[in-house]
């Protein structure tokens, strides 16, 4: 007799792992950009979060957007989500009321790396982050990620492009200006702090500007891009099939 051919259901959704909480935007998303869905080499979902603006979340405290972001997980999660992450690294501070609320993995921010990153560094090293407001970023969302409080910071406030483009969710970004912000605030952090030896960037849009840092600073970069893609491993490890296995066969004689 054969195998049987009977498959369960359960969900609306199969073979996307990842459930993604955008906030409520405009600016344009590029390549690397989490919301850009190219960006990843697995399938996601994504639900938006009406009225959740990045002024709100970020300059404001995500003040009265909880159940909101809760709701639209539990939406993620019943349309066959298995981990929920968010496209916000101050969302921090919904981590233990989103993992509550909907019974799956939560990995709310990108800063809750800090921790594990700092973990692998050599004596004397410690890691830095990037952040796209310095300036609202709190002791509460800090230790909401587990970072420690004297984690050396610095922002993309003071530059150009980047902060303003994204906080007021205009519908241009120039890229190139953008890059040089973080840069600059690469830069700053580095210089500030000689003893950085990793960079966490807290912002989810800087991804497309990871490669830039490490090639500027020689230091390792991690992001959003990075977590999730730890993340999804673990939602959905990769099969390995033995019948693959080099046997050892001897190249042939020339």
């Amino acid at each position: 007799m054969g195998q049987n051919s009977t498959v369960v259901g359960g969900k609306t959704v199969y073979g996307a792992a990842v459930g993604i909480l955008m906030l409520d935007t405009r600016f344009p998303r590029i390549p690397g950009d989490i919301g850009n869905a190219e960006t990843w080499p697995f399938p996601v979902l994504y639900k938006v979060v009406r009225g959740a603006s990045p002024d709100h979340v970020v300059r404001r405290g995500a003040e009265g957007l909880a159940k909101r972001f809760i709701a639209a997980a539990r939406e993620l999660v019943s349309d066959g989500a298995d981990g929920i992450t968010t496209n916000c690294g101050f969302l921090a501070l919904f981590q233990d009321q989103l993992a509550q609320a909907v019974g799956v993995p939560v990995a709310a921010s990108s800063l809750m790396q800090v921790p594990m990153v700092q973990n692998i560094l050599p004596p004397g090293q410690r890691v830095g982050v990037l952040t796209i407001s310095k300036s609202t970023l709190t002791p509460e969302q800090l230790k909401a990620s587990g970072v420690p409080m004297d984690t050396p910071i610095a922002g993309t406030d003071e530059g150009r492009e980047f902060s303003r483009a994204i906080l007021d969710d205009e519908p241009a970004l120039d890229v190139e200006l953008a890059r040089a912000d973080l840069i600059d605030a690469g830069r700053q952090l580095v210089t500030a702090f000689p003893d950085t030896g990793a960079i966490v960037l807290e912002c989810t849009n800087m991804v497309p500007y990871a490669a830039d840092l490490r090639q500027t600073f020689g230091l390792p970069v991690y992001s959003i891009y990075s977590f999730v893609t730890w993340f999804q491993a673990g939602l959905r490890p990769r099969v390995f099939d033995p019948r693959l296995v080099d046997q050892g066969a001897p190249y042939p004689t020339p």
